[in-house]
């Protein structure tokens, strides 16, 4: 055990030995000298604390000081009830700070526990409830601003975690202050009863044990109940002044007292201003000369010494600006941040600011964070930081979306309207400036917000322009996922599934995958739309199959095939019949026959003339579905899924092509048509 920890203890345990185990009066003077020394402590260190979590255990070392100080003031009652004799302490505090005098001394201990239980402890009391308050009510503002400020990539996720924990520490410090406060308050209420009650006992155990005079008793009891009233107090007004000074302290950039003399004393006219007023109040009034006109001389000293040391500042920051220009100018170019490429990167024109301006009630930061959650919990990886930047060279209202520092999509919108889509069965048509929908280019009209509530009632799907652009970003970085997913994405996701299957880890990596060859299998996955959520299903599907094989597209396959439920879940409804084009299986046999096998994995050398068959073919299929209103869906067999995909992906951009082994067995499906040649 600590030290620190066993002096804890034994301090907190002390306190209530004193309640019980009555204490000679040699001992108890040190006690109480320790009990001054530490409230002295802690009244400077929360003067010269930067800032409140400094004294982030304050409540606590309250609490524990008020039951130290309650426990010395019940031994100190029973000595002065016993013997009359509490120690040379409470005697010197009651003879030299009462003057040895009943109603100097009462009145001196009247006047502390007025300062402390009207103002100090009041104050202190109410400033801590609104502080309070305050902190908890600003808690969700903060955490927004720190989302915001990590979308924008002002800070990483380092920082942004310490910046969570501290508020968090903040909110449930100033919540623990607000509790404790009400110990001092109510110290201060006992010490004001027990000194009531010891003087009222000492006098009767003076008259009726002691056998001295009522005015005797009264003279020595009250000398002692006032001095221990006074040591007692002492301790718990400077715990009070401290607890005050915690709860207003309101700047970290340095120490109260830099702070405090700075603001007083800073400002030449002020001083200037005050000492002109003393001084004449000095000299032109019956007020005494001396001091008024001492006070007037030594602000004005204070006002032009001010003045001298604020010139020569000036003349400082600026040969320090002049300085560091020219060394700015010297020094070799930095091109070290130049070299960062933002993964995700959400440019606009300056007519867009407004939506991602959070003064003006923008919202665009917030439905970016909602991006990268939806994702993260949609398809199981980490989105990266998706920067947003303003662009003066692009037109007012457009926004381009770049990918690894390449533009990939853009659009236009027009602030203060609404996009209207038809979803395909309204017959009225509303007037408009005709567009179209950037995600997935469908027809639409830009509509004012007078015409907005006409065409929701008659059917038409709309939005406003953050969803437009939130939408479209969402529908690019789904489909850039793929390569999005870096090797330290998977390092993440690896760590993240360690912590509760080790072993399923231990075995998988590196032993028989490396890090490249996981990454891969995800992207292959991500790239067709599957998500990867469930990994420990992936890994223990590669853990089974990797001893065979390391080919990662055949272990995609095998991970698919893991995958039936959700794959199925996705792409048909098990409570009706789901309409797919088939392969004729000549064509299969023809693709597995055109497979060539390299060292850097298997492609199709398939006849250009075979392939163009195949495309036709497969585009009069997809017509035929389409023009039913449904999505494309191609069935196969296990062996050729991955390899007919590879052949039409850059044909159709969003065929669904699917395996028999990734279907669940309650799933009916009908075939519409065959892919075939003939």
């Amino acid at each position: 055990m600590k030290k620190a920890n066993i002096g804890i203890g034994l301090y907190v345990l002390a306190a209530i030995v004193f309640l019980i185990v009555p204490l000679p009066s040699f001992l108890l003077d040190i006690l109480m000298a320790m009990n001054i020394s530490i409230a002295l402590i802690v009244l400077f260190n929360s003067l010269f604390a930067k800032e409140a979590l400094d004294m982030s255990t304050f409540p606590t070392m309250l609490l524990f000081t008020t039951v130290f100080r309650i426990g010395l003031n019940v031994s100190s009652t029973r000595l002065i009830l016993t013997d009359g004799n509490p120690g040379q302490v409470v005697k010197a505090f009651g003879e030299f700070v009462g003057g040895g005098d009943l109603i100097i001394g009462m009145i001196i201990f009247i006047i502390l526990i007025i300062v402390q239980f009207a103002v100090i402890n009041k104050g202190s009391e109410r400033v801590a409830e609104v502080t309070a308050r305050f902190t908890l009510d600003a808690m969700p503002g903060k955490q927004m601003a720190i989302d915001a400020d990590l979308n924008t990539g002002a800070i990483n996720d380092e920082e942004a975690k310490a910046r969570r924990e501290k508020i968090q520490q903040e909110a449930t410090f100033f919540g623990a202050m607000d509790g404790a406060v009400k110990y001092v308050k109510g110290d201060a209420t006992a010490g004001l009863l027990i000194t009531a009650i010891n003087l009222i006992g000492g006098i009767a155990m003076g008259v009726l044990r002691q056998g001295e005079s009522f005015g005797d008793a009264l003279n020595t009891y009250s000398i002692l109940t006032i001095g221990d009233g006074l040591v007692s107090q002492l301790p718990s007004l400077l715990i009070s002044l401290a607890t005050g000074i915690i709860v207003t302290k309101a700047s970290k950039e340095a120490d109260i007292g830099t702070i405090v003399f700075g603001q007083l004393f800073g400002m030449d006219r002020v001083m200037f201003m005050a000492g002109g007023a003393m001084m004449f109040l000095g000299i032109f009034t019956a007020l005494p000369t001396f001091p008024f006109l001492m006070f007037g001389i030594v602000f004005l000293v204070i006002g032009f010494t001010v003045r001298k040391k604020q010139g020569v500042e000036n003349i400082e920051e600026e040969a320090s600006a002049n300085e560091l220009e020219a060394e700015e100018i010297r020094k070799p170019e930095n091109v070290k941040s130049l070299l960062q490429v933002d993964p995700i990167l959400l440019e606009f024109g300056y007519g867009i600011i407004p939506l991602a301006d959070v003064s003006q009630g923008g919202d665009m930061l917030d439905r970016v964070i909602m991006i990268r959650r939806q994702i993260a919990m949609e398809l199981g990886v980490i989105v990266p930081m998706i920067r947003l930047r303003d662009n003066i060279q692009l037109n007012p209202n457009q926004y381009i979306i770049k990918i690894k520092g390449i533009q990939v999509s853009e659009g236009e919108i027009l602030f203060n309207h609404y996009m209207a889509m038809n979803p395909g069965f309204v017959e009225e048509e509303i007037t408009g400036i005709p567009t179209f929908e950037p995600s997935f280019h469908l027809p639409a009209v830009w509509i004012t917000e007078n015409q907005r509530e006409r065409a929701e009632s008659v059917g038409y799907t709309v939005v406003d322009p953050p969803s437009i652009i939130a939408t479209h970003l969402t529908q690019i970085v789904k489909t850039h996922l793929a390569e999005l997913l870096t090797r330290q994405d998977v390092q993440t996701l690896i760590e993240n599934i360690r912590e509760h299957h080790p072993a399923l880890v231990d075995e998988l990596t590196p032993k028989l995958l490396n890090l490249g060859e996981i990454q891969k299998v995800l992207q292959n996955l991500l790239s067709e739309g599957i998500s990867v959520r469930d990994l420990v299903t992936i890994f223990e599907t590669l853990a089974d199959h990797a001893a065979v094989t390391r080919d990662t597209d055949i272990l995609t396959e095998y991970v698919r095939q893991s995958l039936r439920r959700a794959i199925s879940g996705t792409y048909f409804n098990a409570n009706e019949t789901t309409s797919v084009i088939t392969l004729d299986p000549k064509i299969e046999q023809e693709i597995m026959n055109s497979v060539k096998q390299t060292e850097q994995g298997a492609y199709l050398a398939l006849a250009p003339e075979k392939t163009k068959g195949i495309i036709k073919s497969l585009e009069e299929e997809v017509g035929k579905l389409e023009s039913m209103g449904k999505a494309a869906i191609v069935v196969t067999s296990p062996i050729v899924r991955a390899y007919f995909k590879r052949l039409t992906q850059d044909y159709f951009k969003d065929l669904i092509v699917v395996s028999y082994n990734e279907i669940e067995s309650n799933v009916e499906l009908q075939s519409v048509g065959m892919v075939t040649t003939e």
